[in-house]
Parts: structure tokens; sequence; C-alpha cells
């Protein structure tokens, strides 16, 4: 039944997104084209979705999803244009055929205006012009981000220290090596003293992991590597033979990540010590709001360190934050998170303005946040899940200096 919705749906949207095409262009041919290229395009979505079990998505299913996205979404903006015109058309036609007493035979329905046409078109290339490119070269454009922040009670031996935060690696969609050592090596080139992985290192399986652990060995910090897990790399997401497998598969996905250097804080903390003084990291296992896991135990996290620590948490989605992290009688001073991947969509000019239609699921979504005198971070992720690229939102290497006192004014 929903396939038969779907082609229903996708045939409304096709039939005015054909009617600004078929007016800027008579050509027979070209339209030809138009519709080989759709049916192309649909058909395999159809031909790899139907019956599709969720365990079985791998990277021909994300591009089927890809290119039907990138040509849904320019025909969605046609169609709207082409109905607004249609509100107009409409008017006019019943008032020609009741009130003009034209005989002549001819059509009382207005012509489409080849400009309107030729606007419509022109706005539904800019997106999809950018969903190619998300799709070529978006979802490997990394960028660093730098911050600064200022902590009066962060303790004297760890001003100026620096932690590089990535998150939802995402490793079983990677489809080019070379851009992933790329990104490994831009990592280390940023010499912090720790780095911090906020969770997702898979899809499902520690499988997808296993081709990329050399590479990701190569990550370095002199005082460590920490981890936590994020919701899909328990492998909830798909069917396992029995609970034994699926927890293997588990143990496995940690004992992967010990072996490339990070200590899997599993609702556990640990100490980096300088010159007497300490600073805590805290990490929980994946709590998440809107129905996702709940195994995050922040009391338990938080045992052995003392309420006057300065306190780092790594907790995976940013509703535990919100929900949980903020009113706790423990202050952390600085919370990082991932999570929502910042929708791989969106719009973002750094420092003036970000938007995403996360953000109508997620208050806290990418980017920097303070509420009661503590921070999250929420990196934008370094791979990408489901939909092959990203599109304004790129992927995200955090680099975070903390400094003891007051911001500048």
């Amino acid at each position: 039944m929903r396939w038969l919705i779907f082609i229903i749906v996708f045939g409304i949207i096709d039939f005015y997104a054909f009617q600004a095409f078929k007016t800027v262009a008579k050509n027979n041919y070209f339209h030809l084209v138009y519709w080989v290229i759709t049916l192309l395009v649909v058909g395999n979505f159809i031909l790899r979705f139907y019956g599709l079990n969720r365990s079985d998505y791998g990277n021909s299913h994300a591009y089927a999803f890809a290119f039907l996205v990138a040509i849904i979404v320019p025909k969605m903006i046609l169609m709207v244009l082409m109905f607004a015109e249609d509100i107009v058309r409409v008017p006019q036609t019943l008032y020609s055929y009741f009130f003009e007493n034209d005989n002549s035979g001819n059509s009382h329905m207005p012509s489409r205006r080849k400009f309107i046409s030729q606007i419509a078109l022109g706005l539904a290339a800019i997106p999809f012009v950018s969903i190619l490119y998300g799709i070529y070269k978006g979802k490997y454009n990394f960028k660093v981000l730098n911050y600064t922040l200022y902590f009066k009670d962060l303790p004297t031996a760890f001003d100026g220290y620096r932690l590089t935060q990535i998150s939802d690696i995402h490793s079983g969609s990677f489809d080019n090596p070379a851009k992933v050592e790329y990104a490994i090596d831009l990592i280390n080139e940023q010499q912090s003293d720790t780095i911090l992985f906020t969770g997702d290192i898979v899809n499902n399986e520690a499988s997808e992991l296993t081709p990329y652990k050399t590479m990701f060995s190569k990550l370095n910090a002199k005082d460590g590597m920490y981890s936590v897990l994020g919701n899909h790399d328990y492998g909830d997401y798909i069917r396992w033979e029995s609970q034994e497998i699926k927890q293997k598969n588990l143990d496995d996905l940690i004992a992967l990540q010990n072996e490339i250097g990070f200590d899997v804080l599993l609702n556990e903390s640990r100490f980096i010590e300088r010159e007497g003084e300490r600073l805590a990291i805290v990490g929980v296992e994946n709590w998440g709001a809107g129905g996702f896991k709940k195994a995050g135990d922040l009391k338990k996290a938080a045992s052995n360190v003392n309420a006057d620590d300065f306190k780092i948490l790594l907790s995976h989605d940013p509703s535990h934050w919100e929900k949980e992290v903020i009113k706790d009688n423990y202050h952390y001073h600085l919370t990082l998170s991932g999570h929502t991947h910042g929708m791989q969509f969106g719009i973002e000019i750094p420092g003036w303005f970000k938007w995403s239609p996360v953000k109508w699921r997620y208050k806290y979504w990418a980017g920097i946040y303070e509420e009661l005198g503590q921070f999250i971070n929420v990196n934008r992720g370094f791979g990408y899940l489901a939909f092959p690229g990203r599109v304004g939102i790129w992927p995200e290497i955090t680099v975070i200096e903390l400094k003891k006192g007051s911001k500048p004014a």
C-alpha cells in the first residue's frame, strides 16, 4: 500500500514539474530525456527498497535514495510554483468560460507563462546542483572548527589545554578511504592534548570498522584518546540470529576501539593529571530522548568524581544534556555530543547564521551552546548515514581550547 501511495504522490509532483519543463523546452527529445531519467531513478529506488530488510542496507541503497532526493526536491519546488500559477489561471479560466461569450472553440485556460517556468527551473536548479555536489564532494568536505571557552574554575595547569572532538564516524558508509585518511591526518595536525570521540563509530556491525582499523590507529594524542558509544554502536537496528551474537558484536566493537587506541568509557570516568591538578573525563553510554536507547547512567559514570572537579562529559545524544545533565547537582563544565549530523543538510554562514530542519527535532543541534554556566558542543559528525552526502552542513573536526578566567569583552 505504501508503494502505491509513493507512486501516486510522486506522480502528482512530476505532473506539475513537467509543466515547467515542457513550457521552456519544446523539443520532444528533451521531454524523452526527462522521462527516461525520472523512470530510471524512481525504478532503481523501488528495485532497491522493495521488501528491504534494514540489515541489508548498503551503499547501492544509499545512492538510490540519494538520486531520488536529487530529483524530487527540485521537482517539489517546481510543483509549488506551477501550482501557485494555477491559483491565478483557474479563476481566469472560470471567468472566461462563464462570463465571456467566446464561441471560437479555443481553450479558455490561459497558457503558462514562459518566464514563470524559467524562474521556477532556475530556483529548482539550486538544490539540484547543491545535492549533487553534496553527494560527490560535500560528504568529505572536512572542516576544522576552533573554539575557545573560558572557565573561572579551570585548574591553572590546564590553562590553554586543547582537545579535539570527533563524532559519528559511521565507518560502514565510507566509499573513499583516501578521503578518510586525509581527515585522520587533519585531526593529527591539530596536535591537541587529547582526542575525544562521542559515539557511532559504525552503522550497525563491528566488521564495518575492520577495514579502517589501521587507518584510525594513526590517531594520537599525548594525554590519550577516549570514546563513548552511540545509539548505532549497539546493533539495535538489524536482526541478529541470537542475543549472544548481538552481544559479541558489541564486545568486538569495543575491542576494536581499544586496539585503535580509544579508552571506551562505559558509564565510567578517567582523570588527566598535571602538576598536582586534575581534569575529569566522564563518559556515559547512549542516552537519548524520543525512543532512543537509555543505557547512560550519569550517577554511575561520575561515582569517582568529586563535585568540585573540572568535568568534561562525553554523551552521544544532546537531548541528554537538555533533559538530565544541565539540572544535575554536579556542574558539568563542558559536554561533548554528536548524533544529529546537522541532518547533513542546511544553510550555514559561520559566525552569522545556521539553519537545518533538524532544529525542529533538537533544540541543541550544532555548535556551542551555554546554559546555566555550562557548555555543550554538538559536533556535526565526521561521517554520514543513509544519505551519502552533505549539503551545507559539512563534516566536522572540533578543536576546543580551555582558558582560565573570563571571556574578554
